[in-house]
């Protein structure tokens, strides 16, 4: 074999590739060195990878499970009230229903009209008491100043009778529903025209 520089070609290959190769195209050594430093670690992400889809798929299974339970929740909820809503109208109608029987005796008998009249303001007075027990209140207007929350004017009349804004007369009456207005009072009210 020959020789150059007193080393043959299997010598020089050898140590060319042992000193001069860079650790990117490696030589034998460093080859294995940096190819068993990776195979853990891309297991390991791989690992770590399948942990987090495994977290991801827990996490959106748990998010889909709390929607449907809201939303059971929410329908179960508004069921409720309905029915909350049904039972309350069914109360107020029961206490009504004594008032209905008073009317239906009235009409069966053929009396004297001052008798029908007795018979009728006792059913109109409990028909009121039946109701102020329900939370009904009417609300004051003859003579009470004008107050648009509570009242609704129809008409002004120009009169020195009484005060100005003050109501005049009471068309029909407003009632409040515990603290809630139900109906305004129609009222006419009084307005002093300035001479």
């Amino acid at each position: 074999m020959p020789k150059i520089n007193g080393k043959s070609n299997v010598e020089i290959t050898n140590l060319d590739l042992e000193h001069e190769l860079p650790a990117s195209e490696g030589g034998g050594d460093n080859q294995e060195s940096t190819g068993s430093a990776a195979q853990p670690s891309a297991a390991g992400t791989e690992g770590e990878l399948g942990k987090l889809k495994a977290e991801r798929d827990a996490l959106l299974d748990r998010l889909a499970r709390a929607q449907a339970d809201f939303d059971n929740a929410r329908k179960r909820a508004s069921r409720e009230q309905q029915e909350y809503r049904d039972y309350a109208l069914s109360d107020t109608v029961k206490s009504l229903l004594p008032v209905l029987d008073s009317f239906d005796r009235a009409l069966e008998h053929g009396t004297e009209a001052s008798e029908f009249r007795s018979g009728i303001e006792l059913i109109n007075k409990q028909l009121h008491d039946v109701l102020t027990k329900l939370g009904l209140r009417p609300i004051p207007a003859k003579g009470e100043p004008f107050d648009p929350h509570l009242h609704q004017a129809v008409e002004m009349v120009d009169t020195t009778a009484e005060e100005d804004h003050h109501v005049l007369d009471e068309l029909q009456r407003g009632y409040k529903l515990k603290d809630r207005l139900l109906r305004p009072a129609m009222v006419r009210v009084a307005r002093n025209p300035k001479t």
